[in-house]
Parts: C-alpha cells; sequence; structure tokens
C-alpha cells in the first residue's frame, strides 16, 4: 500500500526520546522476535501475532517500554492480520516516519517514547472509521492491559 498523504508526516510531535538504552540492551531485555520488530523495524506474519483478533477491553502499550499507545475501544477488524486502530491515545504517544522501503512510500508508527517501531499508518482505505485511518501494528511491539486488571 502506497500513502500519497503527506499530512501524518506533519504531525510528528516534538518530544525527545526519553530512553536512553543501548541497542546491546535492549537485546538483553527483550525476546530474539521482539528485538527484531521493535528495534529493526521488522513485521510479524499477518494472522500469527497474539492480538489481531483480540476483542479484550484495555490499553496497549508499548511492550519494549510500557507506554500507552492505544486503547481498545479504538481497536477495528482490517481484515488484515495484525491489530489496527483508527487513533493513538494522543498524537505525542507515537511519532511518524517516511518508509520508502520495500519500493513504496509508507508511514512508520514508532513509539514516541523509547522509538521503538509499531508498524506503519494507511489513510483513505475506506473503513469508515472516524478518522479515515488504519493504525496498523505488530502484536510482538504492544502489550494489552486488560479493563478488569
Amino acid at each position: 500500500m502506497c500513502m500519497s498523504n503527506e499530512s501524518l508526516n506533519d504531525r510528528t510531535p516534538s518530544g525527545e526520546n526519553t530512553s536512553a538504552r543501548t541497542e546491546v540492551q535492549w537485546q538483553e531485555i527483550l525476546t530474539p522476535e521482539e528485538f527484531h520488530v521493535l528495534r529493526q523495524a521488522g513485521t510479524e506474519r499477518p494472522f500469527t501475532g497474539e492480538y489481531w483478533d483480540t476483542t479484550t477491553e484495555g490499553v496497549y502499550s508499548c511492550r519494549a517500554c510500557g507506554a500507552e499507545l492505544f486503547a481498545s475501544t479504538t481497536k477495528f477488524d482490517a481484515g488484515c492480520g495484525w491489530p489496527s486502530f483508527y487513533a493513538p491515545l494522543a498524537e505525542d504517544r507515537v511519532r511518524y516516519i517516511t518508509d520508502e522501503s520495500m519500493g513504496m512510500k509508507r508511514v512508520e508508527v514508532r513509539c514516541a517514547n523509547c522509538d521503538s517501531h509499531m508498524g506503519h499508518v494507511f489513510e483513505g482505505e475506506g473503513f469508515g472509521t472516524p478518522t479515515d485511518l488504519r493504525f496498523c501494528m505488530n502484536s510482538l511491539s504492544l502489550s494489552l492491559r486488560s479493563a478488569s486488571e
């Protein structure tokens, strides 16, 4: 998929990365799979992640640093095999980077707190969400804290 609208890149928060961990330290605390996705911008296979079809109410946080990023109330079934949301908890929770890898132009989503890769955001796909956005996240990038906890 290709993003043609540059407006998402203009919404990058101005806050600095608050995590000072080195990549070696990240390797020590993350599993190899988590490190690949979170620190090397990898992607898990569709329909294999822990949260792609979860309907549990709660808050999704960055698996690397614990920053709260998405509410379950904004999660929807996009049929793509990854957890999808139509908005972050707040714009200052994520940052956006133009990603021109894989022969297409996309917008990468990173945790604003620790700069870990979460996934990508797509616009104008016709899902009928309030924002017309699909934040397509990797389950390995997220941790869900149930509302009942």
